[in-house]
């Protein structure tokens, strides 16, 4: 049993089933007589307190701020790792899944705000399906085993990645309530004192996560949201200094917390957030503006923006194929960039966590069909394509 557990949780798919597990389950609570139970667990209130200071929220609101924090906190050490040492370090390898990337924000954000401009309370949704998630894309790409060429997973991976980065500037830009100015001030001075601590040449973990957590609460208390926190603090970890054990610090935090987030954090986020009780009257208000927004710009503003954004660049001459790819390889990927799930639920709390449940509800149906239907149709066509034209070498 040990033994099939680990072998499970080393394979490329296990985040994704795990994920798809924690919807699941969710659903059936939420459509079920369990419902009463799933909310009240959600609405139990959690209260942390040190003196004067009093941190109090229902449990939902300790795993989207607190909990969703370090799974930013691992996306931005991701990010800086790429953008120094990895494949994002150099122009040529990062214009073509940057460009792509943008187009497959800009074009699912258009397709939501067409249907919604006139709404000034469903506008606000307008970035849910700018999101990839990047566990359930590579999860899927994973399911075909070699009939996809590696380069298409590290394409993909890239863009996921600077999508993630364009999330992480949308909610600072956009999802943020009244400011706090004294702790904005506070959180600022949290990190002038990890960048001395980076510039100082400190390498413990230790001095980094004692003043992050410091500076997640002030940021929390700002209006701002905490999860920025995460992204802050990660940019301050050192990459190439070693501390004693002869390891980079923060590759290091990358190990230690990547099982955590994958394996406990995003599906307790996905087992929080994705139990939306279905009725008829429901399924029909698909079709409703905001929705519906969400499902043709995650099925079909994503893969448009990243192909066409993706076949510019390279007709153009500033970029090429990915090595052993070819235009269908491309339109599959596109695709599966509609999966939009973690992050655009995660965009959608913020977007409509003031405005009742009436669109929050509506947007989450909206993003589970738009992200099955991107999952299914990217598989079965990436799945369409002869394994004799995956001749590593060969563009087409």
């Amino acid at each position: 049993m040990v033994t099939a557990i680990q072998r499970f949780l080393h394979k490329d798919t296990s985040v994704g089933i795990l994920l798809v597990g924690a919807a699941i389950l969710a659903m059936l609570a939420a459509n079920t007589p369990l419902d009463t139970f799933y909310n009240m667990l959600l609405s139990v209130p959690i209260t942390v307190a040190i003196g004067a200071l009093e941190i109090s929220k229902p449990m939902l609101l300790w795993i989207n701020d607190g909990l969703m924090a370090l799974f930013f906190l691992l996306i931005g050490l991701e990010v800086k790792r790429e953008f120094i040492s990895g494949e994002l370090s150099s122009r040529s390898q990062i214009v073509l899944p940057a460009v792509a990337a943008v187009g497959g924000m800009v074009v699912p954000a258009l397709f939501y705000i067409v249907l919604n401009y006139d709404n000034p309370i469903a506008i606000k949704g307008w970035a849910i399906p700018t999101a990839t998630d990047i566990a359930f894309s590579l999860g899927v790409l994973a399911l075909l085993g070699s009939r996809v060429p590696p380069a298409l997973k590290i394409f993909l991976m890239a863009l996921a990645i600077i999508d993630d980065l364009g999330a992480i500037i949308i909610i600072a830009l956009f999802y943020t309530s009244e400011l706090s100015t004294i702790s904005i001030v506070l959180a600022s001075i949290c990190l002038v004192v990890l960048v001395f601590f980076n510039r100082a040449g400190v390498t413990r973990l230790g001095p980094y996560m004692f003043v992050g957590v410091i500076m997640w609460t002030c940021v929390l208390k700002s209006g701002v949201h905490a999860t920025l926190a995460g992204v802050a603090l990660a940019f301050t970890i050192p990459l190439r200094a070693l501390n004693e054990d002869g390891r980079s610090p923060l590759v290091e935090l990358e190990h230690k917390l990547h099982s955590w987030v994958n394996f406990f954090i995003l599906p307790l986020f996905a087992f929080a957030n994705a139990g939306v009780a279905m009725s008829w009257a429901q399924v029909q208000g698909l079709m409703d503006p905001s929705p519906l927004g969400v499902i043709t710009g995650l099925f079909l503003g994503k893969q448009i923006g990243v192909f066409l954004f993706t076949a510019v660049t390279i007709k153009f001459g500033f970029a090429r194929l990915p090595t052993g790819t070819k235009w269908l390889h491309i339109y599959g990927m596109s695709l599966l960039c509609g999966i939009g799930f973690t992050m655009s639920l995660f965009i959608g709390s913020l977007a409509f966590e003031t405005t009742g449940a009436e669109y929050l509800i509506a947007d989450r149906a909206g993003i589970l069909v738009g992200s099955f239907l991107s999952a299914v149709i990217g598989f079965l066509v990436l799945k369409s394509i002869p394994e004799d034209n995956l001749q590593p070498g060969i563009n087409r």
